[in-house]
């Protein structure tokens, strides 16, 4: 989905935490929404299947929230406008690709794409 710019002198970041999962399970790295706890493959394959079509939904969703900011951001009516290159060091993009968002956010503003969850690229 997202092109991020490497950058060799900062660490990895990890992914935010989910909110809805105990800290103290989120703290054990084999811990994943119980999943390591069900024994029987048909059980684990249906819960890690709803897991997986709900984040895909989730990653879709916060995408659109960033190509809708990423527009606002650039908007020439804006004083405080930024270019596509500060978004992409923002957002850890290539500037090609805040460009994208940034289209893509003017398309979703103006209707254009509703709330589809479709990829800028």
């Amino acid at each position: 989905m997202a092109e991020h710019t490497p950058r060799r002198d900062q660490p990895r970041l990890r992914p935010a935490p989910l909110l809805f999962e105990p800290a103290e399970a989120a703290s054990d790295p084999e811990h994943f929404f119980d999943l390591e706890s069900i024994d029987d493959p048909r059980a684990l394959l249906e819960r890690a299947t709803e897991l997986t079509l709900a984040f895909r939904a989730a990653a879709d969703r916060a995408t659109e929230f960033q190509a809708l900011a990423a527009a606002q951001l650039a908007d020439p009516r804006r004083f405080d406008r930024l270019t596509p290159a500060d978004i992409a060091e923002r957002a850890e993009w290539t500037e090609d690709y805040a460009k994208k968002m940034v289209e893509f956010g003017r398309d979703l503003m103006r209707g254009g794409e509703g709330p589809v969850h479709a990829d800028p690229v």
